[in-house]
């Protein structure tokens, strides 16, 4: 199974960050930047809360249900006359699920190392995040993942598994950053310093930092 990074370097992906650029009026390289960091993080907070009996079967019922990856089936459609409100109302809502008090200490963060207000930053996840769902729970349909177990399995296997453990911490630290943004500086060396590896987070994330 491919990672979610490996989505955004694909055709899909190039169809959802040029979608989400338009809808936000956003710079296309920067909503890159934004999603390529922000994704992995969100995906972490995911796998945390279904880490919970509770916040599994929260998932699984969102992914068994209104997020079955039909949303994957028609992108132009989603994109072409702009995104509704009602999308960016159910991300809002996935972001403030899945994210909590951390939401905006996060937008701050993404929006510092891309160059982006956290206002922007915020418009480019509650676009993004109803299509984050989607992608999951398409894997979840093919992957048949019926249990708390299948699940975190899911989870860890789109960011990477056991290899890119360095890279989980990070995602670990900024999901419990404050805002201020020097988390960021604080890990980016761990980071760079595993970008020459071949795909995988670290290649991703060292190229944002400047290790390309």
């Amino acid at each position: 199974m491919s990672g979610i990074l490996d989505l955004l370097n694909s055709d899909l992906g190039k169809t959802i960050i040029s979608g989400v650029s338009g809808s936000t009026g956003t710079d296309q390289n920067k909503t890159s930047s934004v999603l390529t960091m922000a994704l992995p993080v969100l995906m972490k907070a995911m796998e945390r809360n279904a880490s919970t009996p509770q916040g599994a079967e929260g998932l699984m019922g969102a992914l068994s249900g209104k997020h079955d990856g039909s949303i994957l089936d028609n992108l132009g459609g989603l994109f072409g006359g702009g995104v509704d409100e009602e999308v960016k109302q159910d991300g809002s809502k996935i972001l403030g699920h899945v994210l909590g008090s951390k939401q905006q200490g996060v937008e701050k963060i993404l929006g510092e190392k891309s160059g982006l207000d956290a206002g922007s930053v915020g418009n480019i996840l509650k676009v993004a995040a109803p299509i984050l769902m989607g992608v999951l729970g398409k894997q979840a349909r093919q992957n048949n993942v019926s249990s708390s177990n299948d699940l975190g399995g899911l989870l860890g296997g789109l960011l990477g598994g056991s290899e890119a453990k360095q890279e989980q911490s990070f995602l670990e630290k900024i999901l419990d950053a404050d805002g201020d943004g020097s988390v960021i500086d604080d890990v980016a060396g761990m980071v760079l310093g595993n970008a020459n590896k071949k795909g995988g987070l670290g290649g991703l994330l060292g190229g944002l930092f400047g290790g390309k």
